[in-house]
């Protein structure tokens, strides 16, 4: 059974950036639950994944130096492996591969396009035991199968993790990463969700889904990235030896209460407070005629501004480096997106990170703004500016 905790307001497609104003854009209610059976932490209402993932979308893992050399570290785990991707983007993990040993799954139809010029054999389809079945008989059972920021994004866990269970060979390894539960209420990165994360993942539930699936975690490794990740390891229940990591994480999950409904109530109220410290300080900046913007136009961002209300009257505009998104408005509240390389200078007062969890990339490359006075303003864990 769900149990709501959390309104984030009427919200739209999160990455569906506008050339112009439109009177019919579309936006759902972005209610956020606790499952009782699963202890699962979940949208009381999914978004139609095509709304989402299509030959228009224009995330692309490839742009982060972070995610670029996070891939290419991981792969040098898997040398003369074959594996299947689920969710392979632009190629950013699997370009670490010879074509011939991969098979990629990405309904993007873009992005699978991209990839199949590169010489990589690319399903331009959603994950789905259907598909399995057909990758099954035209390329065998997989020793593994991977997946990187994907898995969250499917509502439909059950099937998802049939479909997986299904392609495995019996001492085969089914590997995924996405945002940890743990790592948002530690930080207060409500922003973790919006329509493309349907789901956030606790070790705890992912234990409890996966087995009603045929499969059991057997490793857990705890990530940095995108402001705390986990990496799941999980074999057919009985296959794989399990590892402490396992029952270590589902621990101090529970000491933060993760299994518990009223340890949500509590992050709900610690939201609307964020949602309140945010406007007044932007207002405090506007009452003193600084200029404002946010540095990368990201999914992260759209949930914040739309929750928050915040437009044109707090953030003249948003620096992203992504060239599809140039020249167009953000998701919702309509800020305008620019290159950065015309409008990230010193006559920049503030900065909102809508990509925080790139912070120390961030950093890095942008230390000249920083040692001319410059400053980011972050609500992660509490707002702030650094």
């Amino acid at each position: 059974m769900k149990k709501q905790f959390l309104d984030l307001g009427k919200q739209p497609i999160a990455n569906k950036f506008l050339k112009e104003k439109i009177s019919n854009e579309y936006f759902y209610q972005l209610g956020v639950a606790f499952d009782t059976d699963t202890c699962l932490i979940t949208q009381t209402e999914y978004v139609d994944p095509p709304l989402m993932f299509n030959d228009s979308y224009v995330y692309r893992g490839s742009m982060s130096k972070t995610m670029v050399e996070h891939f290419k570290n991981l792969s040098k785990q898997f040398i003369n492996k074959s594996i299947l991707e689920i969710g392979s983007n632009d190629g950013v993990f699997i370009k670490n591969w010879n074509p011939k040993n991969v098979v990629a799954v990405e309904p993007c139809k873009n992005f699978a396009i991209e990839t199949r010029d590169l010489g990589y054999t690319t399903y331009p389809n959603f994950w789905t035991t259907e598909l399995s079945n057909t990758i099954k008989e035209k390329h065998g059972h997989q020793d593994i199968i991977f997946s990187a920021n994907c898995i969250c994004h499917i509502p439909d866990l059950d099937d998802t993790f049939k479909a997986v269970e299904n392609l495995l060979t019996d001492n085969g390894v089914f590997i995924f990463e996405d945002p940890s539960l743990a790592g948002m209420i530690n930080n207060n990165s409500y922003d973790q969700i919006y329509d493309e994360h349907p789901h956030i993942f606790s070790v705890i539930a992912l234990d409890n889904i996966l087995k009603r699936n045929g499969l059991e975690i057997i490793q857990v490794e705890n990530l940095t990235v995108h402001g705390g990740s986990n990496r799941i390891y999980a074999m057919k229940i009985g296959n794989g030896l399990i590892d402490p990591s396992v029952e270590k994480n589902k621990s101090y999950e529970r000491i933060l209460g993760l299994d518990k409904f009223e340890t949500f109530v509590r992050f709900a109220e610690k939201v609307k407070q964020s949602k309140e410290d945010l406007l007044r300080l932007l207002t405090q900046c506007k009452s003193e005629n600084k200029k404002v913007i946010s540095y990368g136009a990201t999914s992260k961002s759209t949930t914040i501004f739309n929750y928050c209300g915040i437009g044109t009257d707090l953030i003249q505009y948003i620096t992203d480096t992504t060239p599809e998104k140039q020249g167009k408005l953000s998701p919702g509240v309509h800020i305008p997106i620019v290159s950065p390389d015309h409008a990230f200078d010193e006559s920049v007062d503030y900065a909102y990170l809508g990509a925080w969890n790139f912070i120390e990339e961030i950093r890095k490359k942008e230390n000249n703004y920083l040692n001319q006075g410059g400053k980011f303003i972050t609500h992660v864990p509490v707002v702030q500016v650094v």
